[in-house]
């Protein structure tokens, strides 16, 4: 999983790998062990849930993907537009999170990109 952050703006790509792993229910795991004690983990995984889901803290968090807009998302593929989710956070502030399967990975095990 590559994790990109930036302000209020979060990026999370994976390749096909990682999206079989996710759909066949595994929990998805990008961790950076810090100087000093601790780390921080982001974890991805599938819900039968309708709605985006976000829990966890700053250094250890949880995002639960709809399954339903996964697999719609996953009939597309390869292309390069993904699932996009505007979050509410604190301060009356709004987290968007992007979330792409690797264009490159999925043109070269599925074909051409779609249009």
């Amino acid at each position: 999983m590559k994790v990109q952050l930036q302000g209020q703006s979060l990026r999370l790509r994976i390749d096909e790998a990682e999206l079989a792993r996710l759909r066949d229910g595994e929990e998805i795991t990008n961790t950076t062990a810090l100087p000093g004690p601790g780390a921080c983990a982001q974890r991805m995984a599938l819900t039968d849930a309708t709605q985006v889901g976000f829990s966890g803290s700053s250094g250890d968090w949880l995002l639960l993907l709809p399954q339903a807009q996964v697999e719609d998302y996953v009939q597309r593929l390869p292309c390069k537009d993904g699932l996009h989710y505007a979050l509410p956070a604190s301060a009356g502030r709004t987290l968007t999170i992007d979330f792409e399967v690797d264009v490159r990975d999925s043109a070269r095990l599925r074909g051409k990109a779609k249009r």
